[in-house]
């Protein structure tokens, strides 16, 4: 799935920065909800690999990218995952049309030569630190996994993000051999009718928001 895109001049090489209008912050935010259910209405690879083209964006610290993804699709991928799901989630897993397993990769910092040429180094400080390295592993993935749900939204397709999984079942089950460590699974799909619930209410700016 393409997209027409909009020739922005830029500026000292960068496009400017330009506000979205009202109907794309309602998709990205206010409109925005949890997914629940989804239409039988399959999402395509060229969907799935639209979504992460957006996701992969995102800021991380360093530049490092500890986040991984795993896309479920086939009828065989949800059954293996189900069983390590919640039992209020794996519903969700099984009647969903395609599920984004994000997992943080706890070798990451090998590829910091590639992505962070100027840091190379901190690729073996972290090797000699694990618990600064989890902690940043951590924070990166989580921003990623923020990005992950927008990237959804923009490309039409509902998400539903899972916390509730055996993360040491799904490694077990789907990341054999691997450095991948599960973080959070996402359902995603075009929503059915009723697949939000009611806007739950949010804090106002006065209770959470200071001034300096």
């Amino acid at each position: 799935m393409t997209h027409p895109t909009t020739t922005v001049p830029r500026q000292g090489g960068r496009r400017p920065l330009l506000p979205l209008e009202d109907a794309g912050r309602a998709s990205l935010f206010t409109d925005a909800r949890t997914a629940n259910r989804f239409t039988d209405e399959p999402v395509s690879d060229a969907e799935l690999a639209e979504l992460w083209e957006l996701a992969r964006w995102a800021p991380t610290s360093a530049n490092t990218q500890p986040l991984r993804v795993l896309f479920v699709r086939t009828d065989e991928g949800r059954a293996r995952l189900a069983p390590h799901m919640a039992d209020g989630n794996r519903a969700r897993v099984e009647g969903a049309p395609a599920v984004a397993v994000l997992a943080v990769d706890r070798r990451f910092h090998d590829r910091i030569p590639e992505v962070m040429p100027p840091m190379a180094g901190l690729r073996d400080v972290l090797e000699a630190d694990p618990e600064r390295r989890q902690g940043m592993a951590g924070f990166s993935a989580a921003m990623q996994a923020g990005y992950v749900v927008l990237a959804a939204r923009a490309v039409g397709l509902g998400a539903g993000p899972l916390a509730g999984f055996d993360a040491d079942g799904v490694d077990a089950e789907l990341f054999a051999g691997t450095s991948w460590h599960a973080v959070l699974v996402v359902t995603l799909g075009h929503p059915d009718e009723g697949s939000y619930r009611p806007r739950m209410p949010r804090l106002a700016a006065e209770d959470v928001v200071r001034w300096a």
